[in-house]
């Protein structure tokens, strides 16, 4: 840990920023390819953001305090003290200063001295954003995660890096020097968190200039292999006073992986020194959440360039396997995306052209192209609590994308089809919502995110209007839906998508009529909303094969009748803001759909 303000720094130009290549692109190139050859060296910096104290400033703290209480009549005693805390100490006690003594003076017991040091670092009440692990942690935490990093170097005492492992799901393995002895090899530990000055709670810490002058010999062995073996990226420290390290980072031969130094403001001349002797690349300007985060997003970057692709069974497992974890979220959300932008990147106009007797064949195409996605989606939605409710909704946003691209000679039905994707996804997440009793969640997905047609008015619409099967698949869907031996159906559309999506949803619902309810429940319940829409003129029910009687019922049986009884205040789509919570609004949507039913007869 930085054990006082750097002094003495240069305005000299830093050492090691040449080069054509950013070294920020070079250093996750490095650790992409080398994983688990590059250790992180941390100092006080990193924990800047947190709110934390670094060791030397504890020391001032404590030593103004001991001030305050050695002449509570003298007025700055404490600030005259803290200014010059050996100086002071070394007057008025004729001894050294010295971190365990000092501690052994204000806190004579073990628990006395765990109560006063954690009130340094760790968040006392109402102190919910100090004191935590800063986004810098967090990265390295999930670079470890991803076996990026296996070994840390820090001379801080705080535990916040211990900690942004353990949010992430890992044990880290921690050693001071008393323990190096017992400590597991290097490589077999997923990460070593190796604590050059101690831990808070430790009364072996190393804080004064004397104390930070060398290394027991244990340490010093394995600092010397670290150096040595790995390479290292050094942020946050400031190389003014841990002498010992400085040492030893200079002591180490010609290095066999390349050193990289982040340096936020000016470097100190013993860094200046280190840097040029091994010819470090300097990432300048930066703060460690700065590199640390772009780190992280490179190295993704890379994976996302070298994977294989994954199947689409494997992408469910995952899928299934990351949702009952908290901290994969992350992953989760860039499954999903992955699915997404793999539809985005095959809609072009060479494979789906918008002119031509092509219907049939960009239909089936765009049913294959969202496969995987579809699949996801069933089961993401089906498991889901309500935890991703945010990213299936950006699905739907994504996907419409499609349609707002820049086109130029087109015919209307197949640039409407555009909008198949979304169509498909929005059956996907409603279907699995039905079946999963989470029918709140087709309040948020019916009403956003809103849009503009791209040929008409700056009105702007919900998925419920703009998403309508009879708007969307405009084209001639009897070329592909017909019954064989001749006729038509009475409802193409539904007829369609109702086969189209029974074999994502295989995993989820094993029975055709279970599936085919909710399919049917689905519709209606979309229907009902596209009927509470505003103007007038869009307020159009998904007509779909729930209107027929086998589906819709008579009398006090069938599914109209089960959603008629179901409408009261506690109705889950009303709890979820449909009908803007309004009973009185979905009865009168019911009865309108009532009534188009009835002009519109089918049977």
């Amino acid at each position: 840990m930085v054990t006082k303000q750097a002094a003495g720094q240069s305005n000299a130009p830093v050492p090691g920023t040449g080069g054509v290549l950013d070294p920020r692109m070079s250093l996750a190139l490095n650790v992409h390819t080398c994983p688990g050859v590059y250790t992180v060296l941390l100092g006080a910096g990193i924990s800047m953001a947190s709110g934390i104290k670094t060791g030397w400033g504890i020391v001032q703290d404590l030593v103004s305090k001991v001030a305050v209480l050695h002449a509570p009549d003298t007025p700055n005693a404490g600030d005259e003290a803290a200014a010059d805390p050996e100086g002071w100490w070394q007057e008025q006690f004729g001894e050294q200063l010295g971190y365990s003594r000092l501690l052994a003076e204000t806190a004579p017991t073990a628990a006395a001295r765990q109560a006063l040091l954690a009130g340094y670092f760790e968040p006392e009440d109402g102190e919910d954003t100090v004191k935590q692990p800063t986004a810098a942690h967090r990265a390295i935490a999930r670079l470890v995660k991803k076996g990026n990093i296996r070994v840390i170097l820090t001379t801080n005492f705080d535990r916040l890096m211990e900690r942004a492992l353990e949010e992430v799901g890992i044990s880290p393995q921690v050693v001071r020097d008393h323990q190096i002895d017992s400590m597991k090899p290097l490589v077999h530990s997923q990460v070593t968190v190796i604590k050059l000055h101690g831990d808070y709670a430790d009364l072996e810490q190393r804080n004064t200039v004397d104390e930070l002058e060398e290394y027991p010999s244990a340490q010093q062995g394995l600092l010397e292999r670290v150096l040595d073996e790995y390479g290292l990226i050094v942020c946050g420290w400031s190389a003014d006073w841990d002498r010992a390290l400085v040492r030893a980072v200079e002591g180490t031969r010609s290095r066999r992986y390349p050193m990289y130094w982040g340096q936020f403001g000016r470097m100190s001349e013993p860094a200046r020194r280190l840097v040029a002797q091994h010819s470090a690349a300097v990432i300048g300007g930066v703060t460690a959440d700065d590199l640390f985060t772009d780190l992280e997003r490179r190295v993704e970057a890379l994976d996302r360039m070298t994977a294989a692709p994954v199947t689409r069974d494997t992408a469910v497992a995952q899928l299934k396997r990351f949702l009952p974890d908290p901290v994969r979220r992350i992953e989760i959300h860039d499954l999903i995306e992955q699915s997404v932008s793999l539809v985005a990147n095959n809609a072009g106009q060479d494979r789906y052209p918008l002119t031509g007797n092509v219907f049939a064949q960009s239909i089936r195409r765009y049913r294959a192209d969202c496969d995987t996605l579809l699949h996801l989606l069933a089961n993401g939605v089906f498991h889901d609590d309500g935890t991703y409710n945010g990213l299936w909704q950006r699905v739907v946003e994504r996907l419409n994308r499609l349609r707002d691209r820049n086109i130029n000679g087109h015919t209307e039905d197949l640039e409407k089809l555009r909008q198949y994707p979304a169509l498909l996804a929005t059956f996907t997440m409603g279907i699995a919502a039905v079946l999963s009793h989470r029918e709140g969640l087709l309040a948020r997905i019916l009403s956003q995110p809103l849009w503009t047609p791209p040929f008409s008015s700056n009105q702007r619409q919900a998925p419920a209007v703009y998403l309508n099967p009879l708007r969307v698949i405009y084209g001639s869907i009897t070329e592909v839906c017909s019954p064989e031996g001749g006729g038509r159906y009475y409802y193409p559309q539904s007829h369609w998508l109702g086969d189209e999506l029974r074999e994502p949803f295989l995993l989820v619902e094993p029975d055709d009529e279970a599936y085919q309810a909710a399919f049917h429940r689905f519709e209606f319940l979309a229907s009902l909303i596209a009927m509470d829409t505003e103007p007038e003129f869009y307020a159009n029910p998904w007509s779909g094969e729930f209107l027929l009687d086998s589906s819709w019922g008579h009398e006090d049986v069938g599914l109209a009748s089960d959603i008629a009884r179901e409408i009261n205040e506690s109705w889950p789509l009303l709890q979820a803001g449909a009908f803007d919570g309004e009973v009185e609004r979905a009865e009168k949507a019911f009865k309108a759909l009532v009534e188009f039913r009835s002009k519109n007869p089918r049977w």
